[in-house]
């Protein structure tokens, strides 16, 4: 490690995470007391300065060049292993602000900075007490951790894909602009690394990240690209389920002990039946269905809906297209963020790599800024009254930060003002990072349509305000059946149809994962595991792969044939979903998103911090499961 590459890269260092650095190296304290307490980032602001002046900034840089160098020259680290209330102190040092020590807990293990489980998925194979066989559904994030686990317990497992390659939603969604709304470097697996070329990365990338850990972790053997489940069906008598498929060469079916559906939340297109679409001359596609080859240059386009692929689109595409007309039914809370489109600095990608614990703390400085913080201030205070625009004083302190943002980025335009301001509280809808939307609005050749479309003609498009707009293109930008999980795949189980068992669009689990009447079938990103307040849903899918391989590898390994939960712990844990959604926000009276039904309950997303879902998915009790340890029959086990 040469000094001078060393200087520099300290210069762009983020200097909080370094202090972390500092203190492992050294096992000195007083990179966790003033005057070394960075300040409280703001908003999602990384704050690499840490707020300190730049005389502190300079000691800080220059203390490092030195204990880095020694380290380097072969100097002890002196905190290796931190225990839990020593961790707990580096990371408020960290943060700049009181953190909770399960917090602390979390990222001691998923960083490696503290103890891990002994089942962790890492720990070397296991051989199995009992040879059952495992099919998994789909091979995005969920499923190709599903496989890891499973294949390193020993458990042989099949994973279902319909399409030609790994990745799910990052394969189906290729539009203009795709890409993460959480940082690079948490939208990550905790135990594979990679060098991002961009803070927020963008969907080749991400795609090309996940095929890599297919390949790298060898995955890929597992996986039967080009099939399509359509049915899972449960045999009593000889408790397997019967996963029915279709391939291009036709139809098949195999048995097996256990079942995971990982087909995702956010998978099937939600396509409105709009009136005349059918004799529209133009094109008209979803926009996870985006096809190959389309020029929208010189084009009249209209984009249907201002979520989150809507504010990724319009952006990226307003350059090329004649016109872009948008129909937008409901307005969205955007928060600024300079670090969208900014590329990863060479030198910082070099202390991610070779400075050791910079990676691990500044990925928990992330997890932090963009995961919890903010989940209390979702919480509504009962005496705040808010006028339905903010639930407590946190969260009005929220609504005139980012309102004080719109103002300025639509600065001289009264009438954007008026379409694009919110009237309900902030974090009421999926929160939006600003990518260019409201530049992209103000620009001549855009109109935005605070309704929705009643019906396409030939030439174009009618919106609900009874005006006739012309144009060649029409992109759903409609979203997704989120609320009708497994909504394309017929479960019949004991207790009947999953379906019917469910109703409309009131999916629940037990932990998201597993429903009573439903043996030995499992479900990741399921009902109430979704995150709406932030955060990285690849932490939400460790967790559940990390339960659901403790739990089956517990299941081979004491020869269990049926597992069920228990519908008595089902009950008590979704009561107490809905006793804590009804405290927050997502609740709100008027609110309504695709987070809830028809009947105004939140069905997708989690109530739960990520630090309190990692703890109750650290640890299999299987006193929450009706078990049948009778040996499982020669179908369920190849």
């Amino acid at each position: 490690m040469e000094r001078s590459s060393l200087v520099d890269a300290l210069t762009v260092a983020n200097l909080p995470t370094v202090l972390m650095v500092l203190h492992h190296l050294t096992g000195d304290d007083k990179w966790l007391r003033e005057p070394y307490r960075p300040r409280r980032s703001p908003g999602m602001d990384d704050l690499d300065s840490g707020g300190f002046s730049e005389e502190v900034q300079q000691q800080i840089r220059s203390a490092a060049a030195d204990i880095i160098s020694r380290w380097d020259a072969g100097a002890p680290i002196a905190v290796a292993s931190p225990d839990l209330e020593h961790l707990h102190r580096m990371t408020e040092a960290c943060m700049g602000e009181p953190v909770p020590m399960e917090f602390a807990e979390m990222i001691g293990e998923q960083s490696g900075l503290g103890e891990r489980a002994e089942d962790d998925p890492r720990a070397p194979h296991r051989d199995s007490a009992s040879p059952i066989r495992v099919g998994i559904v789909g091979a995005g994030v969920s499923g190709m951790l599903m496989a890891r686990q499973l294949r390193d317990r020993g458990i042989e497992c099949v994973v279902f894909e319909r399409n030609p390659d790994v990745g799910g939603s990052w394969l189906d969604n290729r539009y203009p602009g795709c890409g993460v709304d959480t940082p690079s470097y948490l939208y990550s697996f905790s135990f594979y690394r990679r060098d991002w070329s961009t803070y927020f990365g963008k969907r080749d990338e991400v795609l090309d990240y996940l095929q890599d850990f297919a390949t790298d972790l060898d995955i890929r053997h597992l996986i039967r690209f080009g099939h399509e489940v359509h049915r899972f069906e449960w045999s009593e008598e000889r408790g397997t389920w019967t996963v029915s498929y279709r391939t291009s060469q036709g139809a098949g079916s195999e048995e097996f002990g256990f079942v995971v559906s990982a087909v995702g939340q956010l998978n099937v297109p939600s396509v409105p039946d709009f009136p005349g679409v059918d004799g529209f001359s133009g094109q008209v596609f979803h926009s996870a269905r985006w096809p190959g080859g389309v020029d929208l240059t010189g084009k009249r386009v209209a984009v249907v809906g201002s979520g989150a692929s809507a504010m990724q689109i319009v952006p990226a595409i307003v350059d090329d297209v004649d016109t872009l007309t948008i129909f937008q039914r409901s307005k969205q809370w955007v928060a600024p963020n300079a670090d969208y489109f900014r590329a990863m600095d060479a030198r910082v990608q070099w202390l991610m790599r070779d400075v050791p614990f910079y990676h691990q703390w500044y990925r928990a400085r992330l997890a932090w800024i963009h995961n919890d913080r903010v989940h209390e201030s979702l919480q509504i205070d009962p005496m705040w009254d808010g006028l339905g625009l903010s639930i407590n004083s946190t969260n009005d302190g929220h609504r005139r930060y980012f309102t004080d943002y719109l103002l300025r980025e639509l600065d001289g335009r009264p009438d954007l003002v008026e379409k694009a301001l919110p009237d309900y509280p902030p974090f009421g809808k999926r929160m939006l990072l600003d990518n260019g939307w409201f530049k992209a609005i103000r620009r001549p050749n855009v109109e935005l349509v605070t309704s929705g479309v009643d019906r396409f003609t030939r030439s174009g498009v009618v919106g609900q305000d009874g005006d006739e707009r012309a144009v060649d293109v029409v992109i759903l930008a409609t979203g997704f059946q989120a609320r009708n999980f497994l909504v394309e795949i017929d479960v019949e189980g004991p207790a009947g149809s999953l379906r019917e068992a469910w109703g409309q669009e009131d999916a629940r689990a037990y932990l998201g994962m597993t429903v009573p009447g439903f043996p030995n079938l499992f479900i990741t990103y399921g009902p109430n595991s979704n995150l709406g307040h932030g955060g990285s849903y690849i932490t939400i899918a460790e967790c559940q792969a990390h339960y659901l391989g403790q739990l089956i590898g517990l299941s081979a390994e004491l020869g269990l044939r049926r597992v069920e939960v228990r519908s008595d712990v089902y009950e008590a844990y979704n009561a107490e979903v809905d006793a804590a959604h009804a405290k927050m926000i997502w609740n709100v009276d008027g609110l309504n998103s695709w987070y809830r039904n028809s009947k105004g309950r939140v069905v997708t997303n989690s109530p739960w911090r990520v630090m309190d879902y990692w703890k109750l998915t650290r640890s299999v009790d299987l006193e929450d499961y009706r078990i049948d340890q009778a040996a499982t029959t020669r179908a369920g086990t190849g």
